[in-house]
């Protein structure tokens, strides 16, 4: 008895919590690839930059903070001056829109993620973490389409058992 009510409090803490298997990714990892970008830029290689900024942009699309995950979709879209080069291979583009969708689902722009996954896929049918991702931001839309129904429905009988009460006052 005690164990079935031990999975439904995590099954319930699982629904409420969003508990995804997506990385994260702390400061003091950002800092060092941010140092590795410096370095790469004084006399480094161009492919040697790109590989610098690629895992730098993997660092801050899998950060906590807001801020980090948005300058990681900046860099990944272009829009940042140290921005990655226009993908020449699959497997580079593969791993750019993998990142990208990354970003957009810890920004919680879900729809984007899932467009951007699909892309992925379409490169690479069988990437594992493409793969994954994908169930995750499908899961998360489900998750928010039954939360969303859940608040109308209870906002539609709060409103109905005030009508009511309101008409019962009446007689």
């Amino acid at each position: 008895m005690e164990a079935k009510i031990g999975k439904f409090f995590d099954s319930v803490t699982g629904f409420f919590g969003g508990g995804d298997h997506i990385p994260w990714c702390d400061r003091d990892v950002i800092a060092g690839c941010e140092r590795e970008v410096a370095d790469s830029t004084n006399g480094g290689s161009e492919e040697l930059k790109s590989e610098c900024i690629m895992r730098l942009s993997w660092a801050l699309v899998h950060s906590r903070q807001a801020e980090y995950i948005q300058r990681g979709i900046a860099m990944l879209e272009g829009t940042h001056a140290t921005s990655l080069e226009s993908s020449s291979s699959p497997l580079q583009k593969r791993e750019k829109l993998y990142l990208l969708a990354v970003g957009y689902y810890r920004s919680g722009e879900y729809g984007k993620s899932r467009q951007l996954v699909e892309q992925c896929l379409e490169i690479a049918p069988d990437f594992r973490q493409a793969l994954t991702l994908k169930k995750t931001v499908e899961d998360r839309i489900a998750k928010d389409g039954v939360i969303g129904i859940g608040i109308t429905a209870t906002a539609v009988g709060l409103i109905a058992g005030g009508v009511a009460a309101a008409l019962a006052r009446k007689k």
